[in-house]
């Protein structure tokens, strides 16, 4: 397009969707993510495209199990108790190596919570979510315009390995307002479905859609199969941004999506006081970028602080990478409750021993 739009992040969620050629999207309203629904209802007809409200969130994530099974580029949206209730198709999609994207605009919890900002569904998202041995890729965007970015490679990751994606955002993401641009970008070399069941088209016996394994040796090969192609994704897909990291840093913290931003500007207090801080961004939650850690760990005098909208869930695969070197610790606030960078900014004191 060339020039930015003000937008607001869930309508933008829903306009990067359909310009990545998203032909049917099945949802359920549950803020703060409503608006996704009410922009594809107005925008897919126009398209030629489909919009279905379901009678459920389970009843539309399995609609994207039957769309996706088709080879048509499909997704959903919801928030936090919402994924929770498609936990059971998402695994049965992830089984079946179906390609499709989930939108999760998080809010507050357990249970029904608020409708505030939070990040407490780390723990949902990348460690399966739902039943079995399976892992999905999860994009973290910091800003709407990342927002945007990332769901066209979220599609294309989904279609390449056929498996399904997350994108998650906290529900500031989903309800502010930014300048964004609808850029275009490379596209991905992506297979050709021949595996979907949409008819013969030249094959001698029709394509069948399946995640049941009755027999224990057939599911043992199954599952191997899914790690190996999640093992592939660990080698190909990580992605994550290095702040302030070129040099020796007093500490370096760990933060993820809007968060991330509120630590940009606690490095940019902390310079004034003359403390050197660093930032580790993640931007795909799984698979964990690791390697970030690896790059870091002798460029940090005190370690890593995790900071989260959450009662500390990151912050175990923090530990993990860091993997005893360096002191982990945990900064977080809950329930939809946003840290705030003089606060941060006291933590880090703490951990290095006080004002310097």
């Amino acid at each position: 397009m060339g020039k930015k739009v003000l937008m607001k992040g869930n309508e933008a969620i829903g306009a990067a969707a359909v310009r990545a050629k998203c032909k049917a999207f099945f949802g359920y309203p549950i803020t703060p993510q409503t608006e996704v629904a009410a922009y594809m209802s107005k925008v897919m007809p126009k398209e030629n495209r489909v919009f279905i409200q379901a009678e459920s969130e389970i009843a539309a994530i399995n609609m994207v199990y039957g769309a996706a099974g088709t080879g048509v580029r499909c997704m959903t949206s919801s928030s936090s108790p919402g994924i929770s209730l498609k936990s059971e198709g998402i695994s049965y999609i992830a089984a079946a190596e179906l390609p499709c994207l989930i939108m999760n605009i998080v809010r507050g919890g357990p249970g029904l919570g608020s409708i505030q900002p939070s990040q407490s569904d780390y723990f949902q998202a990348t460690k399966g979510g739902g039943h079995g041995d399976y892992n999905m890729p999860v994009f973290a965007p910091a800003s709407i315009q990342e927002m945007i970015d990332l769901i066209q490679d979220a599609f294309d990751v989904a279609d390449i390995y056929r498996t399904p994606c997350m994108v998650m955002g906290d529900g500031m993401l989903g309800q502010m307002m930014e300048p964004v641009e609808f850029k275009d970008r490379p596209q991905r070399k992506l297979p050709e479905k021949t595996w979907a069941a949409n008819g013969l088209r030249g094959r001698k016996k029709h394509n069948i859609i399946n995640s049941l394994y009755l027999a224990p040796e057939e599911l043992e090969a199954h599952n191997k199969k899914l790690q190996e192609k999640f093992k592939k994704i660990k080698q190909n897909e990580v992605r994550y941004e290095l702040y302030n990291c070129d040099k020796k840093c007093d500490l370096i913290l760990v933060a993820y999506g809007t968060t991330s931003r509120i630590c940009k500007n606690v490095i940019k207090m902390a310079k004034k006081e003359g403390t050197n801080i660093g930032l580790i961004r993640p931007i795909t939650l799984w698979p964990f970028p690791v390697e970030a850690f690896e790059k870091t760990i002798d460029k940090t005098e005190y370690g890593y602080l995790s900071v989260e909208m959450s009662c500390g869930q990151m912050v175990y695969d923090v530990k993990l990478a860091a993997n005893g070197r360096k002191p982990v610790e945990f900064y977080g606030r809950c329930g939809g409750m946003v840290p705030e960078p003089s606060d941060i900014l006291e933590k880090v004191k703490t951990m290095i021993g006080g004002e310097k």
